[in-house]
């Protein structure tokens, strides 16, 4: 019988290591910045694609919403399946790894530090790299927001420009539709003045004035 209490009570810390472990996990998750899609994953930038597969797989058990009562397991389960689906698309991960070595180089030029420096392998170094990457990735957004609302605005305008174009002749088509249908009573009443029949045949000449003398 006390053998089986062990036991009980194993499996009991057991589970509920587990639990803090998850717990843990989607805590960190939910902390990181959620466009760094290798710091979701806590993976480095450059491990070939099986590794980014094995963790995606390990975490997404870890933490998925139908083994876990933790409220925050549904947003921390799909911000993990977003930074796997970046990172498994070719152009998108590029992009990233562009953004966190651009980061990089601007910590070291500001710092004035040089690759071999020892700095650049501390704690302190890492987090400020990953702050730096956090500014890059932002200030990137930034930019696509900026051409995005240029190239709205200038579709904006090609749009009215090609409104007022479709106005200009469809005014254009009233206006010569118009002008056919009073064609020929222009005509007849041209022919009418021709024939003195119009207003300038109307007007009565001045009778002449005799002179008494």
């Amino acid at each position: 019988m006390a053998d089986d209490k062990e036991i009980d009570i194993d499996a009991e810390l057991l589970a509920a290591g587990r639990e803090l472990d998850k717990d843990a996990e989607i805590d960190r998750i939910m902390g990181v910045f959620q466009l760094n899609a290798y710091a979701i994953l806590d993976l480095q930038p450059g491990v070939p694609e099986s590794d980014i597969k094995k963790t995606y797989r390990n975490k997404s058990l870890l933490i998925h919403p139908d083994k876990t009562t933790n409220p925050k397991a549904p947003d921390a389960f799909d911000r993990l399946k977003k930074a796997q689906i970046t990172l498994m698309d070719e152009k998108q991960r590029t992009e990233l790894e562009e953004h966190i070595s651009d980061a990089r180089m601007l910590l070291m030029r500001e710092r004035k530090l040089t690759a071999d420096d020892e700095e650049t392998r501390g704690g302190e170094f890492a987090k400020a790299w990953r702050e730096k990457t956090v500014w890059v990735i932002m200030e990137n957004e930034r930019r696509k927001r900026r051409q995005m609302e240029a190239q709205l605005r200038e579709e904006g305008r090609e749009k009215k420009k090609e409104e007022e174009e479709i106005a200009e002749r469809k005014r254009k088509r009233e206006h010569d539709s118009e002008w056919e249908k009073t064609r020929d009573t222009r005509i007849n009443s041209w022919r009418d003045y021709q024939q003195g029949k119009g207003p300038a045949d109307g007007k009565k000449k001045k009778k002449k004035m005799k002179m008494v003398g």
